[in-house]
């Protein structure tokens, strides 16, 4: 898909996940999508600022805290990014492989703080 049609793509979900946001605020079904695509148009920090909300309303879900992680490290937040995975991990995300990959973690991964808790984590499978 052209640039062009995938960010025409990718602002029509926008403003249809938004328009559904204004009506029903906690709408998580709708929050999560639109996190995402804020996220690959590259608008980090309203990705960001979902991510945030989406934490608040499923505060023991790992994924939405993973989610919060990698919004954090895109915007070079690495302390703040950390702390989040490490809260991801504590409630249970375990696709360790994922995370060494993901793309939206690039900043994070460079941190030496992150490459010692990976080593702890390999170390000490559960």
């Amino acid at each position: 898909m052209k640039k062009e049609k995938k960010f025409e793509q990718l602002d029509f979900e926008i403003a249809f996940y938004e328009n559904l946001v204004k009506e029903k605020p906690d709408f998580v079904e709708a929050l999560i999508p639109l996190g995402d695509a804020y996220t690959k148009r590259g608008y980090y920090e309203k990705g960001l600022e979902v991510d945030r909300k989406l934490c608040a309303l499923k505060p023991d879900d790992s994924t939405m805290w993973y989610n919060l992680s990698c919004s954090l490290s895109l915007l070079n937040r690495t302390d703040e990014a950390l702390d989040a995975i490490k809260k991801s991990l504590s409630l249970g995300y375990s696709d360790i492989e994922y995370l060494l990959s993901d793309s939206d973690l690039i900043n994070l991964r460079k941190d030496p703080s992150f490459k010692d808790l990976i080593f702890k984590l390999k170390g000490h499978n559960n």
